[in-house]
This record gives C-alpha cells, structure tokens and sequence, in this order.
C-alpha cells in the first residue's frame, strides 16, 4: 500500500550491508530484514545517508531496494531517492515504486539557502518523479545545511498533495514538532506523519509532543520499538528508563559520519544481524580503543537491557 499520514511506529534505518571486498551482503539482507519485522517493526527505510546510498550504482540501489521489499512481506518499504538532479532521481523513484516501495524520501541539496528556493525544490522535485508517488521530507540540517522553518514544511505540505511525512532530524527540534502539530490543531496544515531521526537521541521526549516514531537507525532497534510502543501505552517512566539504560551507546553511536556507522555496523555485527561491520570504501573501522569503549557501553546497557549482552 502506498505510504499516507497515518504512517506511525518504527522505520529502521537500514545500513547497506558489504562483505570485505567490498560487495553488497544480501543473506545479510536478509537477516537483518528478518530482525526489523521480528522486532516490531512497522516499515523500513533504505539507500538513507546512514545506508551509504552515494557510494551505490544506480542498478545496486534498485537491486537492493528489491530484495529489501521483497523480503519486507508487506510492510511499508520508503527508499531514498535524493540525488544532484531530477532525472536520476526519477529514475529510481518510479523504478523504486514499480517493485513494491511504499514512498521516496527526499533531501534537500545544500545549494538551496532562501525559503522560497526550499519550498520550489520541493514542489519541482515532486513534479519530476510523479505527483502520485508519496514522499517524506528529510529534515536533518546538521547533514545538508539547509534550514527548514516550521513555516517552510508546512508551505511544502500544503504545495504538494503527495507530501505524507517528515523525517524530523532538526536538533534541537521538541518545540518545531509542538508547532507542526499546532499547526494541524488550528487547521492551517494538513496531518502529516512525523517520524524521527537523529539515532533516537530525543525519541523519549519527541513520541510526547506528538511524533508518531522513529525513522532511524541504532544498533538495537528493538529498543526503539519499545519505547514507541511503552510511550503509547502509556508507560511513561518504563519508556523513559529503557531509554536513559540506552543513552550512553546512542551518544556514542551518534559521532558524524562513518565513524557512528563504524560504530553501529560493529555492534549489529556482534549481535548477529548482519555478518560484517565493513563499510565500502571510503570508508572506515573501529580501532582496538573505539571497540573497547564499545564494549564497555555494552556491558554497562547489559545490567539494565539483557538484549546487550546477547553476542556472538
């Protein structure tokens, strides 16, 4: 079903597996798509900044994004599309949609810098790829130096009736999601679904102002489901202490860069997800110190989530 609104829950992030040669993993593919669903997951995103989409081809990315649809089984697959012009970017939208993908999901190049350029982008980037294929705002300034003012999302939601979500990776963003959502409340915007980024850091407080989840990535997934699902359960203080146990690894795992994917890539690794924490080139590992840090944040998670403590 195509991508709408009332998307809420957990879309990992997912990383694009290699071997040490360099090749795309589709066992681990696989796995760790098996590992999303298993864990409650409610979509997936994949070819996202953290899925080293820019170091692909164009007929790896649509390959990839066809095994991960396919072995998706039906949950809702949005695939990152962003690219310096138009007609790559259609290409693998429409290519992307035609095997099963849910919606795109766009970025926004670094050249543009007024709102008026922000807001035309968008309207002209969902002109290119179709108006009938749904698409996400990727809203993460720290990445692409474009600033997005409450203002300017809502101009692009109401400009673009196939505009259905935002990733909110703004930071600090609490107060950007209350005025989204006070902009639905008095009618001036349309509802939209507004999934979060930033490896989950402000998750616990983000779900209470009126995300509808998380769209991110982090080594345990698992946890993020939780505390979506506590959070809607009303279990604020089990939410919030999952969260605090978890701290520390997602500060760590939030360094900029391949250095956080290093990170990230190491430690689903050791829990069995995917084979290998090999990035393509360029890219980069762990030294013996950064693992030994790692280790330490994990055993430290394990006296609180035992999931922590279960590698192999």
């Amino acid at each position: 079903m195509p991508l709408d609104h009332t998307a809420k829950g957990v879309y990992p992030i997912a990383p694009t597996p290699f071997d040490a040669e360099g090749r795309i993993d589709y066992a681990s593919v696989d796995r760790m798509t098996d590992f999303y669903l298993a864990c409650g997951s409610t979509g997936m995103t994949v070819l996202g900044v953290m899925g080293e989409a820019p170091k692909l081809d164009g007929a790896e990315a649509l390959e990839l994004a066809t095994r991960f649809v396919t072995r998706a089984k039906g949950i809702p697959v949005i695939v990152g599309v962003s690219a310096p012009g138009f007609a790559a970017m259609r290409t693998l939208a429409r290519a992307a949609m035609d095997k099963g993908a849910a919606g795109v999901m766009i970025a926004p190049p670094n050249t543009l810098r007024t709102d008026d350029q922000i807001v035309t982008y968008y309207r002209q980037a969902s002109e290119a790829i179709g108006e009938d294929i749904p698409f996400v705002i990727q809203d993460f300034p720290q990445t692409f130096s474009v600033v997005m003012t409450p203002g300017v999302i809502r101009r692009i939601v109401q400009d673009n009736a196939a505009c259905v979500m935002l990733k909110h990776e703004d930071w600090p963003g609490l107060e950007k999601i209350s005025t989204l959502r006070g902009f639905q409340a008095d009618g001036s915007m349309r509802p939209i679904s507004i999934l979060c980024g930033n490896g989950g850091l402000f998750l616990d407080f983000e779900v209470e102002r009126g995300a509808d989840g998380a769209m991110t990535g982090y080594a345990f997934p698992d946890m993020l489901c939780d505390i979506v699902r506590l959070q809607a359960e009303g279990q604020r203080d089990a939410a919030h202490d999952l969260f605090d146990a978890h701290l520390p690894l997602l500060r760590y795992e939030q360094q900029q860069g391949p250095t956080g994917l290093a990170v990230r890539k190491y430690v689903m690794a050791k829990r069995g997800i995917i084979a290998s924490d090999a990035q393509r080139k360029p890219g980069a590992s762990l030294t013996a110190k950064a693992k030994a840090e790692v280790e330490y944040l994990l055993a430290r998670v394990a006296r609180h989530d035992p999931r922590a403590g279960k590698t192999i």
